[in-house]
């Protein structure tokens, strides 16, 4: 009985460990379905702002549609940048550094931008025309930060791209000029012995050639065994090739039974 217990026990935790990871499991996924829901509403609702501010900026003159223009260029800078420093994190891990910076100057246009939308609202012309200047001084303080930012990323990873082709154009042609090197460590050798041969006979040639040079000349590959003028072992038994023997065989003429 004790012996049951203790595996009914072991059961019932190993069922509740197994429902516990079931409902983790879910409530990561849900979590992370959420994050993403979030994350595309928040695209969608910034891409209809940004619509909506460029058309303001061409349907309201004056005051509104300068207004607009500000920030429809706040958004535009900010959101260059932010491409720029995540498209080149995954092969630079020094832009995080750089995309926390620009988190907290997206924090100070998120205020500029709360101001510009009440201003935008604001029905005196005067108050406008006064708090403008100020605002759009701050937005470009801003949108130049973030540019500056831009700008050296692309330049660093300008200056990656073109070391890497250049280690890479190096290595390419190291390879090539190796790929060159066809001849045998003794092809000097070779080639005087050849010339030697070309003058008095092949093989006086190619020995007095080897002996003129000092060193010995190479011995080329044979077709098969690797040395040249030495018969294979199947020709030695006699089965170099069995087809060719056979179709020499069929051209000779038969002698017939009456030649016995």
């Amino acid at each position: 009985m004790d012996v049951l217990g203790v595996m009914v026990g072991l059961a019932l935790l190993f069922g509740l460990a197994m429902v516990a990871l079931v409902v983790v499991g879910v409530v990561k996924a849900a979590k992370a379905v959420g994050e993403k829901v979030e994350r595309h509403e928040a695209n969608a609702r910034r891409a209809v702002e940004n619509a909506t501010l460029k058309a303001k900026t061409f349907t309201k003159p004056g005051p509104q549609g300068q207004i607009a223009s500000v920030r429809l260029g706040l958004r535009t800078s900010l959101d260059g940048t932010r491409q720029v420093l995540e498209s080149g994190l995954a092969q630079d891990g020094q832009l995080g550094e750089s995309l926390a910076l620009l988190r907290r100057l997206d924090a100070h246009a998120a205020e500029l931008d709360g101001e510009l939308r009440i201003l935008e609202r604001e029905p005196d012309t005067g108050r406008i025309a006064a708090k403008l200047p100020e605002l759009r001084e701050r937005a470009e303080r801003i949108k130049h930060s973030a540019e500056t930012m831009r700008w050296a990323a692309q330049d660093r990873m300008h200056r990656f791209a073109d070391d890497e082709l250049n280690r890479l154009s190096q290595e390419c042609e190291n390879e090539a000029g190796a790929l060159r090197h066809w001849d045998a460590p003794g092809g000097d050798g070779a080639s005087r012995g050849g010339g030697a041969a070309a003058g008095g006979g092949a093989a006086g040639g190619a020995a007095s050639g080897g002996a003129a040079s000092g060193r010995p000349s190479p011995q080329r590959a044979g077709l098969t065994d690797g040395k040249s003028g030495r018969p294979s072992a199947e020709e030695l038994l006699g089965l170099g090739d069995p087809l060719a023997k056979l179709a020499e065989r069929l051209r000779k003429p038969s002698a017939g039974p009456s030649a016995g």
